[in-house]
């Protein structure tokens, strides 16, 4: 269940980033929809091995560059679903970062943790 609501929150978050970030698109609430599944699976399956790679750069910058590995993910969820566009990598880097921090605090108010 709880990976329902975390579905659902994270169909939510990206809508409305959407409408407020000029830079990014979704047309319709199952782009949204499949930009979380997306975006889900990227990140279990490919951010481990970008993480894995740039252990060095990820060390040097104190662990900023995770936050460009995090832009490429988007980026890429925008190579693979056409109802959803970012116009360029700052717009994928803010929408990343305001991606999290909403999913965070949604996930904190609506997951049961047991």
């Amino acid at each position: 269940m709880n990976l329902i609501i975390k579905l659902f929150i994270s169909t939510v978050v990206v809508f409305v980033l959407s409408y407020f970030l000029p830079g990014v698109h979704v047309t319709s609430l199952t782009g949204a929809l499949m930009v979380a599944v997306v975006l889900g699976l990227l990140n279990t399956f490919l951010k481990p091995i970008l993480v894995l790679l740039t252990i060095p750069v990820t060390f040097f910058t104190l662990g900023l560059f995770l936050l460009v590995i995090n832009a490429i993910i988007i980026i890429i969820c925008d190579y693979f679903i056409v109802e959803f566009s970012v116009d360029g990598f700052l717009d994928a880097l803010l929408f990343s970062i305001l991606l999290s921090i909403t999913q965070s605090i949604l996930n904190k108010i609506f997951i049961d943790e047991k």
